[in-house]
């Protein structure tokens, strides 16, 4: 598993860029934009697409290309891969297979977010993307402001403000970080409680990747 820059493509490693030169295939989220960064990168290893929407048919014929020796990388559209990416099928068959995995480590924007947020690191969970129907995402937030520690959750830029809705009711003095945009040109942490970011954003409309950081 070979961790991608998540905006900045300087964010890509020595390692990661031998790794993906040395492999005989690059298994990719979206092959558009991985090729994109191995342009960049001047890296002509073959692609394949693999997929929420293929992933359980393609699981299979990769580990059969690596029992047959095959040097397989695979890597999500941004960051690191598996974390609410595909792979977690191809990892796990390649271990039943007794095929070595390893991971060339990266960035995350999960872990990036909770460290640059200013809340509480000394113990996180990481929850995902929040639940699209208000009554679920406000247990999950519910939730997260019972914790002791801090809880990480991806959100669309189209929902955020409804999310911050949903705190300012329920949870008004919950402190909270929401970072946009990380390592990219217009990146932008926002921090305080939800009537603080709602204030920060006004009437803007939101855009680009977004993570929340709640502190329980």
């Amino acid at each position: 598993m070979v961790a991608t820059p998540i905006g900045n493509l300087e964010d890509i490693t020595l390692r990661a860029i031998r790794v993906l030169n040395e492999v005989d295939v690059i298994a990719a989220e979206d092959t558009r934009n991985t090729g994109r960064l191995l342009k960049k990168l001047e890296i002509e290893t073959p692609m394949l697409g693999y997929h929420d929407h293929n992933e359980k048919r393609f699981a299979p014929q990769l580990v059969e290309r690596m029992l047959n020796g095959e040097r397989i990388a695979l890597v999500s559209d941004a960051g690191t891969p598996l974390i609410s990416d595909p792979g977690y099928r191809l990892v796990n068959a390649a271990v039943e297979a007794n095929i070595y995995v390893t991971g060339i480590p990266g960035p995350c924007a999960a872990i990036n977010a909770l460290a640059t947020s200013g809340l509480a690191v000394h113990e996180f969970s990481f929850r995902g993307f929040l639940p699209k129907k208000s009554t679920q995402m406000a247990r999950a937030l519910a939730a997260a402001v019972a914790e002791e520690g801090s809880t990480i959750f991806y959100e669309s830029p189209h929902r955020l403000k409804k999310t911050l809705g949903i705190l300012l009711e329920n949870h008004p003095e919950a402190k909270i970080c929401v970072g946009r945009e990380m390592t990219k040109l217009f990146e932008e942490n926002m921090r305080g409680t939800a009537a603080d970011i709602l204030k920060i954003i006004g009437e803007r409309t939101v855009k680009g990747e977004i993570t929340i950081i709640v502190e329980g």
